[in-house]
């Protein structure tokens, strides 16, 4: 007799999380694992405390987190006392089939409405929990074309207040939640795959995915209020790579390849920042927060970018809190360090690479240079060369004296005047003088004797 879901104790084991009863009957559609679920069911109903009556939900209601919405969807970047994401709210747009990158890998469908972004599963009407986010406390926002993709693809980034930046220091931190990531292709939507209240007015800027994901993002951007958000997007003319795409090798990328840590991940040099990417945490370092960048630990073939960003905040005294945080990038391509520090000029950015801090970082390393041999680079590279010079010289005096010490003694003598063959090179190499100058008075000698 095949397994029968027990759908009374899912419902009691996850009555606060309705997304996912309405998953896990969906994968048991299949029967393979209904077993499995109706277990995993028992056990989380038997960690419930088995209490009944008003009482009972009064209790339950008074050990909710205060920000946290009564259906059970966490709300990113929300303000507290602002009223959560429904099903029930007007959907003005939806775009199914919609691939989320962050904060859960997996395809979702993707709706707009008055107040909020969210997604949800294609079947079910509720918010996924943790990717809803209000437009109001959106900060930033981009698009930006996703690395190494055979057939082109764009991500749209979307940061909540005070989660662009992820400090190292607990103790200052002040992240409210993940950024919101999706990929759309660089194609038309297919018929269905738009739908919603506003759905006759996008079929008319549908041409394309990134087309229609402009116009609805910018129309509630400015009707919640926010006309000074702009999308993002990135500039070939303000930065691009010197790297080649061999997937696609017509168009530049506006991204680096870099290390952060152990994790490895692209840069992108935008118009209003640095941003980080695609690898978790993302962080986006807008300019009027970069206190300053250096260069270090620059090789021939690669350097590190460390940025200095400035997180001074206001205490409830009034009093400012100075605090810095460093983020360091690490394997950047040599053939970049012209773009970046152009860019680093353009924008004003201080560069503090030649700091007594950094001198100890600065020793024994190479500059970039043109094909004439000329430094390039910031202003201040002349030390740099300097330094490599200092270097380079303090070598090759070592090489010199090791020379001067060498005295092979008695060994060349044992070996006698060598064979012939070693009489011709030493001929062909131009080396006059000493063994080689009595052999040819021999040789003249002889031809002599023979004359006579």
């Amino acid at each position: 007799m095949a397994s029968v879901l027990d759908t009374k104790s899912l419902d009691e084991a996850f009555e606060s999380r309705p997304d996912l009863r309405q998953a896990i009957r969906l994968a048991a559609v299949g029967g393979n694992y209904i077993e499995l679920f109706n277990q995993i069911s028992l056990h989380v109903r038997s960690l419930v405390p088995e209490t009944t009556g008003p009482a009972c939900k009064k209790r339950r209601l008074d050990d909710e987190v205060p920000s946290r919405p009564a259906n059970g969807v966490k709300q990113n970047g929300a303000s507290n006392g602002e009223s959560a994401v429904s099903s029930a709210d007007e959907v003005l747009l939806e775009i199914k089939e919609i691939s989320v990158v962050v904060p859960q890998r997996k395809k979702y469908t993707l709706c707009l409405t008055a107040s909020h972004i969210y997604a949800r599963l294609p079947d079910s009407p509720e918010p996924i929990a943790g990717i809803s986010y209000a437009w109001k406390d959106i900060e930033y926002a981009f698009c930006l074309p996703v690395p190494e993709k055979t057939h082109k693809q764009f991500n749209y980034i979307l940061f909540p207040k005070n989660s662009n930046i992820i400090l190292s220091k607990p103790s200052i931190a002040r992240q409210t939640g993940e950024p919101l990531v999706f990929t759309i292709p660089d194609a038309a939507p297919k018929a269905g795959i738009i739908g919603g209240k506003e759905a006759s007015q996008a079929a008319a800027v549908s041409d394309d995915f990134k087309t229609l994901l402009d116009w609805a993002l910018s129309q509630r951007f400015k009707a919640s209020g926010r006309s000074d958000l702009k999308i993002a997007y990135g500039d070939a003319k303000l930065f691009a790579s010197e790297q080649k795409q061999p997937h696609r090798p017509g168009e530049k990328a506006l991204f680096v390849k870099a290390f952060r840590g152990a994790k490895d991940g692209y840069l992108y040099f935008l118009p209003n920042g640095i941003l980080w990417a695609f690898k978790k945490p993302l962080q986006f370092l807008p300019h009027e927060r970069i206190a300053a960048v250096s260069y270090t630990s620059v090789l021939q073939r690669t350097f590190n970018l460390s940025v200095e960003v400035d997180m001074s905040s206001t205490n409830e005294d009034g009093e400012v809190d100075d605090n810095t945080e460093e983020f360091e990038f690490s394997m950047l391509d040599q053939e970049d360090f012209a773009g970046i520090d152009a860019f680093v000029k353009r924008h004003g950015l201080s560069d503090k690479s030649m700091a007594e801090q950094r001198k100890a970082k600065r020793l024994n390393v190479n500059v970039v240079k043109d094909d004439e041999g000329n430094v390039v680079g910031h202003a201040e590279s002349g030390e740099l060369e300097r330094a490599a010079a200092e270097a380079e010289q303090a070598a090759q005096d070592d090489e010199d004296e090791e020379e001067e010490d060498y005295n092979p003694g008695s060994e060349g003598e044992s070996e006698g005047s060598g064979s012939s063959s070693e009489e011709d090179d030493d001929d062909d190499a131009g080396g006059g003088g000493g063994a080689g100058e009595e052999d040819e008075d021999e040789d003249e000698d002889e031809d002599e004797e023979d004359e006579l």
